[in-house]
């Protein structure tokens, strides 16, 4: 299935527009640039800011403070179309995304007045600091601590896997402000400049080499008061609020990168001859394209289903981890798949499906684990 051939479902005539927007900037400024920037590790922060003045990087937030006013459907469907041409920057808007979460639904009005504005538009770029060294999947067992002191907090710790670490310019991060577990975790919108933040080097990844990911140091940082978001010890629900959508967005990446390496098979087979004849004539071949095709659109089904349920305002949690479980071990098979179809030709970093299916391995991991989202999805059937 080519990209001509995808049935999309979009509510609104501006809908229509903003995809077909995506899909202009997707091919004339991120896929021409995606292979050389990966390769040299170059991080594409103009990108983003590009996507923000076009109005593509605050699609789900409200139109008073800038944002697109879009149910997440149609945020999501944009994610998917960018995330086909550089996974880096669809990966980089739902991260951007999930860390401006808190402060769009748990922000005061002079919070989101002052801060959100510049968070949509692409001026503020966000990261996300919720897992450290020793607590990654046990989030409730973090031990980066904020005491409070007179107008401040102050901040030790350090947090891990933090996407945008070093280029953020805001992060979203959760701090333990009393021993109480997972109620004793506060929320705070910290600016990237702050005096004792630091970020790491970057992890030498196996792909997504041009998003750097890190870790951030605390040492004693002041973050004042006024940066708190919601009370203290809300932050763990803010927290998991936020990865129920950002793991909606995680699995639109990689139905984006899954269509990128269908599309590439596709017309591979299309134009490589043997035994004089296109290797696409072939059944056998057939057969892996007919699959491959069916499990990106199935794909796409799962996780807009789960988005309406959101924008209905139902629960969502559950659909939520299937469609991050479902569309994300997908793509790790499509791109391993688009890589056979090519052949030694897809082992070579000269065809970008090796690439791929780097990358692919990546969303398998980020916003849980798939054996976390096995975990939540269990946990629902439980309780009924």
């Amino acid at each position: 299935m080519t990209r001509s051939a995808v049935d999309r479902e979009l509510p609104t005539a501006e809908a229509v527009e903003l995809l077909k927007l995506a899909r202009e900037l997707a091919s004339a400024e991120l896929a021409p640039r995606a292979a050389k920037d990966e390769e040299a590790h170059r991080f594409p922060r103009d990108a983003f800011l590009t996507l923000g003045r076009a109005g593509l990087l605050g699609l789900p937030y409200p139109e008073e403070y800038g944002g697109g006013g879009q149910p997440y459907e149609v945020y999501l469907q944009v994610i998917e179309e960018l995330a086909s041409a550089w996974l880096t920057v669809g990966l980089g808007i739902s991260v951007h995304t999930l860390a401006a979460y808190p402060l769009a639904a748990h922000g005061t009005e002079e919070q989101k007045s002052r801060w959100l504005p510049d968070v949509v538009g692409g001026e503020l770029l966000g990261a996300y600091c919720l897992s450290e060294p020793h607590s990654g999947s046990d989030a409730a067992a973090m031990t980066t601590r904020a005491i409070r002191e007179a107008d401040d907090y102050v901040v030790r710790g350090t947090k891990a896997w933090i996407s945008h670490g070093g280029q953020a310019d805001f992060y979203a991060l959760m701090a333990r402000t009393s021993d109480e577990g997972a109620r004793g975790i506060t929320c705070f919108l910290v600016s990237g400049d702050t005096p004792g933040l630091a970020a790491a080097p970057p992890e030498r990844k196996m792909g997504l080499s041009a998003s750097p990911t890190t870790q951030v140091m605390f040492d004693g940082a002041r973050i004042p008061a006024a940066r708190r978001i919601g009370a203290e010890g809300q932050g763990f629900p803010i927290a998991l609020a936020a990865l129920d959508g950002g793991r909606l967005g995680i699995a639109a990446c990689a139905v984006g990168l899954a269509q990128a390496a269908l599309e590439t098979a596709v017309d591979w087979a299309r134009h490589r001859r043997q035994f004089d004849r296109p290797i696409i004539d072939f059944q056998g071949l057939q057969f892996m394209l007919a699959d491959m095709a069916t499990g990106v659109t199935a794909g796409r089904a799962l996780y807009l289903t789960a988005a309406r349920r959101r924008d209905a305002g139902h629960p969502y949690r559950a659909q939520a981890a299937m469609a991050k479980l479902f569309c994300t071990d997908m793509a790790m098979k499509v791109t391993t798949d688009a890589v056979q179809v090519l052949g030694g030709y897809g082992y070579v970093a000269d065809y970008p499906v090796e690439r791929y299916l780097r990358e692919a391995k990546a969303l398998q991991i980020v916003e849980g684990t798939n054996q976390i989202q096995r975990v939540v999805i269990g946990r629902d059937l439980v309780a009924g």
